[in-house]
């Protein structure tokens, strides 16, 4: 993995993002962070590898692990698939992989099957796919052959094996995929982290059980964080901040504060002035937590290298003709993949 040669920041890039979004942040805040980070930027999103297979599903890859022919993986798209529950008017259908109340069954089983021929490319047989009933927990599985099947068997968000033919499959709609794969070893594992499972610290103790597991070691492991709700639109409570304060000393580079623009406002100030003593109206910014590098770090505290992690960069409430998101459709939408596993 190399990083990006390019002299704008990736706090630069995010910059663009919040305006395009109608929203600015915090100007102390941005020099302070930009210059901390200047030389651990991610790999730049024009790196990412896209696929579109013959049943027209998308799978998106990570560019250097191509080059690891035992090593099967990648993160779903809407593009493709037959679900049309979530936008019923329009032409083609969707990939919503998870069996969620306002799709059939039967649907996402042909969905999921379309996706695992198009990760199995290559392959003369279609593995056997092991999801989790996640329950943004910090417990973690070493899973085999018979945890595979259309149903979840156990509760957990992190998983891992060294068993072939398998692909460990997570399943999100904003929360942080994370994907590891040891090149020695020859095993593979599969995280979910939302804030939750974040402040737990889910992914740096899967890495420590796969030490335990497979006696993998930090320096032959490579990683990728997959899409997942962004900075620039992950809003949370203040409370929010205080528990991650009291876990990780770096919090404080895991908030920002950014105002929402208003152009009404804007032009016609005195029609919004309240009664209400400066401090207490409930115009101002809000608080908004980068979940990506929170994982991130803890892939480096874990003991990886940072060039071995990919960050794929891709906010999926600013993309929701690409991504499923929660927050952005407001609860009514379908669930991505991110898969991992060894060939047969």
């Amino acid at each position: 993995m190399s990083y990006s040669s390019e002299s704008r920041s990736s706090f630069e890039k995010l910059n663009d993002v919040l305006s395009s979004a109608g929203r600015t942040r915090t100007k102390d805040r941005l020099h302070t962070r930009s210059r901390e980070r200047e030389t651990e930027r991610p790999v730049p999103l024009r790196q990412k590898q896209r696929r579109v297979a013959k049943t027209r599903v998308e799978v998106i890859q990570v560019p250097g692990w191509l080059e690891l022919p035992w090593l099967m993986h990648g993160f779903s798209t809407r593009t493709g698939g037959k679900t049309s529950a979530y936008r019923p008017n329009q032409r083609a259908g969707e990939l919503n992989l998870g069996f969620t109340a306002s799709d059939t069954r039967d649907t996402v089983l042909a969905n999921r099957k379309l996706f695992m021929t198009a990760i199995a490319q290559g392959t003369k047989t279609i593995p056997s796919l092991v999801t989790l009933k996640q329950i943004h927990s910090s417990i973690t599985k070493v899973v085999g052959r018979a945890d595979a099947g259309d149903e979840a068997r156990s509760k957990a968000d992190g998983m891992m094996t060294d068993e072939r033919g398998l692909l460990l499959g997570i399943q999100t709609a904003d929360c942080i995929p994370v994907l590891i794969a040891d090149r020695r070893k020859r095993a593979v594992a599969a995280f979910h982290a939302g804030w939750r499972g974040t402040l737990k610290r889910i992914v740096e103790h899967g890495v420590g059980r796969m030490r335990l597991e497979f006696g993998s070691r930090p320096d032959d492991l490579i990683a990728a964080v997959g899409p997942g709700i962004g900075p620039c639109c992950y809003a949370v409570g203040e409370e929010v901040r205080t528990e991650f304060e009291s876990q990780f000393t770096y919090a404080s580079d895991l908030f920002y504060e950014v105002f929402n623009s208003d152009p009404i406002r804007e032009k016609y100030p005195m029609l919004f002035l309240t009664a209400r003593a400066p401090g207490h109206s409930n115009i101002g910014p809000s608080l908004h937590l980068d979940l990506v590098e929170a994982n991130r770090r803890q892939l480096i505290d874990a003991g990886l290298r940072a060039e071995s992690i990919y960050v794929l960069g891709d906010c999926t409430s600013c993309f929701t003709d690409r991504y499923f998101s929660h927050r952005a459709d407001h609860g009514f939408t379908g669930r991505s993949l991110s898969v991992i596993g060894i060939r047969a």
